[in-house]
């Protein structure tokens, strides 16, 4: 029972801040969005710097990673997108291998409890004491042994719940990510052809190439 506890523990304390780190997420995810991209349509020159101030959210620090390099090219440009959604992603995911650990342990325990509890329980019978009051320890013992397949059983399935909403919530973030991502990506592609000024991009130093 020991072993479960703890691992009850670990996945009681991941699932706790998974949710706290999900509701904060979610409760901002549209209103980042909106803020970023509207300034790209509208005011492309103040972009990077309103993404700058949504770093501390992971829609933010996304959009945010290719708009703060200095000038690139619009191929840079998506390689920057893509390395930082491959970080921010990595980071939602983060607390789902304690629970996939959670899940495929608790089960075994709670068997190998029951078992040893069964062998400890049934080895103690003697043929005599069949029938006889004696055996009533015995019956209290195995169903006691029993608990700890419950209890592995409970645990691991609490732990799968929250697992598998973990998943469709980083499933949601990642297709806002692409949403999002996409068209930044064109909206900067259109900018870089047309020769507008781009964020990041040093305007004196337009400037003198304009004079020459």
């Amino acid at each position: 029972m020991w072993p479960l506890v703890l691992l009850s523990i670990m996945a009681l304390s991941t699932i706790i801040e998974r949710l706290w780190f999900w509701w904060k997420v979610i409760q901002q995810s549209q209103r980042v969005q909106d803020k970023i991209l509207d300034a790209a349509h509208y005011q492309w020159q103040a972009v990077s710097e309103i993404a700058r101030t949504c770093q501390k959210h992971p829609l933010g620090r996304f959009l945010y990673a290719p708009l703060k390099q200095q000038s690139i090219d619009p191929e840079i440009f998506h390689l920057a997108l893509e390395a930082a959604a491959d970080e921010e992603l990595a980071n939602m995911r983060r607390g789902e291998k304690v629970l996939e650990a959670v899940i495929a342990l608790s089960p075994l325990l709670g068997l190998l409890g029951t078992v040893l509890g069964l062998i400890n329980s049934l080895g103690s019978i003697q043929i005599s004491d069949l029938g006889t009051d004696s055996t009533s320890g015995v019956t209290l013992g195995i169903s006691e042994s029993l608990f700890s397949t419950a209890m592995g059983l409970i645990v691991a399935i609490v732990a799968l719940a929250f697992y598998r909403l973990f998943q469709a919530l980083s499933s949601n973030q990642v297709r806002l990510f692409r949403q999002a991502g996409s068209e930044l990506e064109m909206l900067y592609r259109q900018n870089y052809l047309e020769g507008l000024p781009i964020p990041g991009q040093n305007l004196d130093a337009m400037l003198i190439e304009g004079d020459q």
